[in-house]
């Protein structure tokens, strides 16, 4: 199959640092291709993922969110792509334009990466009318009332980068964006009262980041202590391995938790809460712990030396693998292209369970 890849216009694919749905645009096109698919990629200039590319604009565009410069993107990307047999847009925008062309166009898939608030379901209602839409998790896709979702398909990573780690490093790590829902002010007083070091890996470029980085975590840090700060994929990596287990006290229906998979590769159970997708990721008591208090994640801490790190690895190898996602997105498109064709369709891969 010739299939069209759009990624938004704000981060790289494969992203350099913070960049969630780019490492997964990034992952999904080097998947197809070792299906032997023929894979090109809209994106911008910067990016370095190895698989045919086209761009409008060759830097990453900032601020992120800014509609004419989304609009111009998606734009350029569907009359570059409009002789593929199938489009799979990663971006809320282009395939809103896309409906007005949609018989001049070829199939269009689109992942919603968000959650299905009022407002995105109002417009993904209005997608689904012209398109196929992708939900990234079954708790996702019971958000979506009113708009018809195709298909679940977890996201999968590179298992050959996220290599078994002994987790002898002795902390504990927060990896994410800082914000409330991601509850960075809660992993520091659960890792204080469980008495074990936290280390912080999180962006703080945005003002809202910034503001609630002053207010709400840097007074609960200990004088003198640096400030949390980005890593590299190299350092993320690195500290994935050598934690004891990665703290997710997140308080909102996230849609996947691509880190969460990400240190099951590496061997590091997770601690996280029973939002969104989390209980779809992690198998409680076996690859971690879903707990319903900050005082269940603190007595958590200490029950973690009775989970096999071994364990973490193989749900990450049978589960999120890169292979498996492409493997589900091949056959998705298969179907949509055999009932266009009047070929009863195959059915996609279930998610795992």
């Amino acid at each position: 199959m010739r299939i069209g890849l759009i990624a938004p216009p704000w981060v790289p694919v494969p992203p350099v640092g913070y960049g969630g749905t780019e490492a997964v645009v990034d992952n999904l096109a080097r998947g197809l291709t070792e299906l032997g698919h023929d894979v090109r990629l809209f994106t911008v200039g910067e990016s370095t993922c190895p698989v045919p590319r086209d761009w409008l604009y060759p830097h990453a565009e900032q601020p992120i969110g800014d509609s004419m410069v989304e609009a111009a993107h998606v734009l350029a990307a569907y009359r570059n792509l409009s002789r593929m047999d199938l489009i799979h847009d990663h971006t809320v925008l282009g395939p809103l334009l896309a409906g007005r062309y949609a018989g001049e166009l070829p199939p269009v898939v689109v992942t919603s990466h968000g959650p299905f608030t009022p407002a995105p379901r109002r417009v993904f209602a209005e997608i689904a009318r012209t398109a196929r839409i992708v939900a990234i998790s079954r708790a996702q896709a019971r958000q979506a009332a009113g708009v018809r979702v195709t298909a679940v398909i977890h996201h999968g990573i590179d298992l050959d980068r996220y290599h078994f780690g002994s987790g002898a490093g002795g902390y504990l790590l927060f990896l994410g964006r800082m914000c409330p829902d991601k509850g960075v002010h809660r992993a520091v007083r659960i890792a204080r009262d469980a008495g074990v070091p936290l280390r912080i890996v999180t962006k703080i470029w945005e003002p809202a980041e910034r503001e609630y980085y002053e207010r709400e975590v840097r007074p609960l840090l200990a004088p003198g202590a640096p400030e949390p700060a980005e890593q590299g994929p190299q350092g993320c990596l690195e500290l994935l391995r050598g934690a004891t287990a990665l703290l997710n006290p997140i308080s909102w229906p996230e849609p996947f938790g691509l880190v969460m998979a990400e240190a099951l590769a590496c061997g590091t159970p997770v601690i996280t809460t029973a939002c969104g997708a989390a209980p779809e990721i992690v198998d409680h008591g076996r690859t971690g712990f879903v707990c319903r208090s900050d005082e269940e994640m603190t007595a958590a801490v200490a029950r973690l030396p009775g989970i096999d790190r071994t364990a973490c690895r193989d749900a990450a190898v049978r589960r999120f693998s890169r292979e498996r996602m492409a493997r589900d997105h091949e056959h998705l498109y298969a179907g949509i292209l055999a009932g266009l064709r009047g070929v009863a369709p195959r059915r996609a891969h279930p998610v795992p369970a």
